[in-house]
């Protein structure tokens, strides 16, 4: 790095932090959860890595190709790149998405900040009034700020920000992420977008793209779970992704429901509207599986949804991955884990899961929908559409795969 700039993964830390402080003042039950998590993780029995401490993933959707495009330009500033391809139609909700994240052994290392940045499917809009009355009202907004595109310009010409820009670009983006009470529509058009779907109004109805929540790490969900009911909180019925295990394998994700936020209407006064949208949620990780592995996952999840109706969730989930091996000789001589070579002190090497850095669609799906109240919503005929989103982002998103068996060693 050039004396006098500041490295990407400096700017993602405090971009990182100061985004942690926005939401905390917006949403204090934010608050309450790093509370939990800290707690949680200081009783966990184990040593935490270092990372955990600050580990947080945020969450945003977006309308436009075009303010896609911008917002990877603007993660890029903090070395943070698109991996992945997430579909969530086949889930009944209109978007698909990618994670950025750092790539790079160190940069996780040191911070693996991550936004699942989400885009709006129009054309899954049914009404076709509508749809064209969504795509001016996006079109006619400007998520970022002019400065702050100015510093994006500057960072892709020079390679990299100095010390006073890179403290404007994370005040200029960090608005961007902000909460904004007032609407960019009126009542009425506000109540026909959330016909059509939640997610639609939240996306078109404001002038940016709120992040909606923001996800601290810990090492035990169950314990954090039971904590959240302890103290009250409206958590989920149901912990999102594989049941426990000796050795946790890829995400688990449990929120709190979503809050009912005051909105004032464009063009009305008096008495304010409500908005449903942003929630808190926390997150276990564990070993990156294989392709091999994954496909076993995925079976035996297809397994324990399609169980018998009158079995409570987590037994029929219980009981289909009994059949996932859950010790580490096993995990690795059947080739459904990745690891490293670790080598301790006296010279002994054992094997280490590597993190698990991405998401899963089908539990990102049930956050969702567990935060759109009483509206509910089937299958969008449609498949994934990863060719048009990569044009919209204006570059392929990276195979996740590939970026876990680089860093692996095989034993």
């Amino acid at each position: 790095m050039t004396t006098g700039f500041v490295d990407a993964s400096a700017i993602r830390d405090r971009f990182c932090a100061a985004l942690s402080a926005m939401y905390r003042a917006e949403v204090p039950l934010y608050g309450d959860l790093l509370a939990i998590v800290a707690q949680v993780n200081a009783q966990a029995g184990e040593a935490a890595p270092a990372r955990v401490e600050i580990e947080r993933h945020g969450a945003i959707r977006v309308g436009t190709a075009a303010e896609l495009a911008m917002m990877g330009r603007a993660f890029a500033v903090m070395g943070m790149e698109p991996v992945g391809y997430y579909d969530l139609a086949p889930a009944g909700v209109p978007v698909h998405s990618t994670a950025f994240r750092p790539v790079a052994e160190e940069a996780l290392a040191r911070n693996p900040f991550r936004v699942f940045c989400s885009l709006l499917r129009l054309e899954l809009i049914a009404d076709p009034a509508l749809r064209e009355e969504a795509a001016a009202l996006l079109a006619a907004r400007q998520i970022f700020r002019p400065e702050t595109l100015a510093l994006i310009a500057r960072h892709e010409a020079q390679g990299a920000l100095d010390e006073a820009q890179a403290d404007a670009f994370v005040a200029g983006l960090l608005e961007t992420f902000r909460w904004h009470e007032d609407t960019l529509v009126d009542r009425a058009t506000y109540d026909r977008l959330l016909a059509s779907h939640r997610l639609v109004a939240d996306v078109v109805a404001f002038r940016g793209p709120h992040i909606n929540h923001l996800t601290p790490r810990t090492l035990d969900i169950d314990a954090a779970q039971a904590a959240m009911l302890a103290r009250g909180i409206e958590a989920k019925e149901v912990i999102e992704g594989p049941p426990p295990r000796a050795i946790p394998i890829l995400l688990r994700q449990t929120s709190f429901k979503a809050l009912s936020e005051s909105v004032r209407f464009a063009g009305e006064e008096g008495t304010p509207g409500r908005h449903t949208a942003r929630f808190g949620e926390i997150e276990q990780r564990g070993a990156a599986l294989t392709p091999k592995g994954r496909a076993l996952y995925d079976r035996l999840l297809a397994q324990a949804q399609g169980g018998p109706a009158d079995m409570p969730y987590e037994q029929r989930l219980a009981r289909a991955f009994a059949n996932f091996p859950d010790d580490m000789e096993a995990l690795v001589d059947q080739d459904l884990i990745y690891t490293r070579r670790v080598t301790a002190p006296d010279g002994s090497v054992t094997l280490e899961p590597l993190t698990y850095e991405d998401f899963l669609p089908v539990s990102a799906a049930g956050i969702f929908q567990s935060n759109l109240g009483a509206q509910h919503h089937d299958a969008y005929g449609e498949q994934g559409a990863q060719a048009e989103f990569e044009a919209a982002l204006g570059r392929a998103v990276l195979d996740p795969f590939a970026l876990y068996a680089a860093m692996a060693d095989r034993p």
